[in-house]
C-alpha cells in the first residue's frame, strides 16, 4: 500500500528553511510530527508568493504531476495577494477564481483539497488587541469553501486566539525575534512579525493539524 501524500502550497509562512535561515521556520517543515497517520509531507509553499503567482510558476502543475488519489492538497495563501505588485488578487474576485483553480484540480486528480485561512501577523493596537491584518482575503476563503463544500482550516481565527491570549510581549516568543548577537544567523537580531521561530512553526502546525481533524481529515 502506497504511501498517503500531504502536499503543501503556500508561502512563506508554510515554506521549508534550511540551516542558514535557523531559527525561522515555516510550519509546512513541523507539520509532519503533529499527524497522526503515516503520511509523507511534501511541502511546495515557497517565500513570496501568492495564491495567482504560485500558479504562474508552475508550482501548481508540479503538484499535479505527482499527487495521486487519496492524497491531500492543504493550500494556504493571501499573505502577498495583498501586496499591491503583479502577485495582487482581489479578495472576492481573482483570489477565490485561483484558489478554485487548486481545489478542482486537485479533485480531478481524485485527491482531497483543503483551504486554510493566512496565519495571522504579530500585530496589536495600542491597547493589546490583535488587530487583523488580512483584510478581505480570510473571510472571501471561508465563501468559497463553503460554496465548494471543500474542508477549511481557519488558521486565521485559530492563530489570532493563540496570539491574542499570549498577548503582545508573550507571543515574541512563537516568531522570529531575537537579540543581537543572540544567533550567528542574525549578528544584528531580528524583530519579524510575519515568520515563525521553530518553536512558533510547532505551535502553529499543531492549530492546522487539529483544524484538519475538526474538518473530518483522517490526519
Amino acid at each position: 500500500m502506497k504511501d498517503i501524500q500531504l502536499f503543501l502550497a503556500g508561502d512563506s509562512t508554510v515554506s521549508d528553511y534550511g540551516a542558514s535561515a535557523a531559527p525561522r521556520a515555516g510550519w509546512g517543515q513541523r507539520i509532519e510530527e503533529c499527524l497522526k497517520t503515516d503520511m509523507v509531507v511534501r511541502n511546495e509553499a515557497a517565500s513570496g508568493r501568492s495564491s495567482k503567482s504560485f500558479i504562474e510558476e508552475g508550482r501548481l502543475e508540479r503538484i499535479l504531476e505527482q499527487i495521486q488519489r487519496g492524497d491531500y492538497l492543504f493550500i494556504q495563501f493571501g499573505h502577498n495577494d495583498q501586496k499591491p505588485d503583479e502577485r495582487r488578487t482581489e479578495p472576492y474576485g481573482t483570489f477565490q477564481q485561483y484558489l478554485r483553480r487548486y481545489v478542482d484540480s486537485a479533485r480531478l486528480k481524485k485527491a482531497i483539497p483543503a483551504l486554510i485561512t493566512p496565519v495571522q501577523r504579530r500585530s496589536f493596537d495600542t491597547q493589546g488587541r490583535l488587530k487583523h491584518t488580512h483584510g478581505d482575503y480570510p473571510d472571501a476563503m471561508r465563501q468559497l469553501a463553503a460554496e465548494l463544500q471543500v474542508p477549511l482550516i481557519d488558521l486565521t481565527l485559530k492563530s489570532g486566539r493563540l496570539l491574542q491570549s499570549l498577548g503582545p510581549e508573550a507571543s515574541k516568543k512563537l516568531f522570529l525575534w531575537l537579540e543581537p548577537g543572540e544567533h550567528p544567523n542574525y549578528p544584528d537580531g531580528a524583530e519579524d512579525n510575519t515568520h515563525f521561530c521553530e518553536y512558533g512553526a510547532g505551535e502553529i502546525a499543531k492549530l492546522v493539524a487539529l483544524g484538519a481533524r475538526e474538518a473530518g481529515l483522517l490526519l
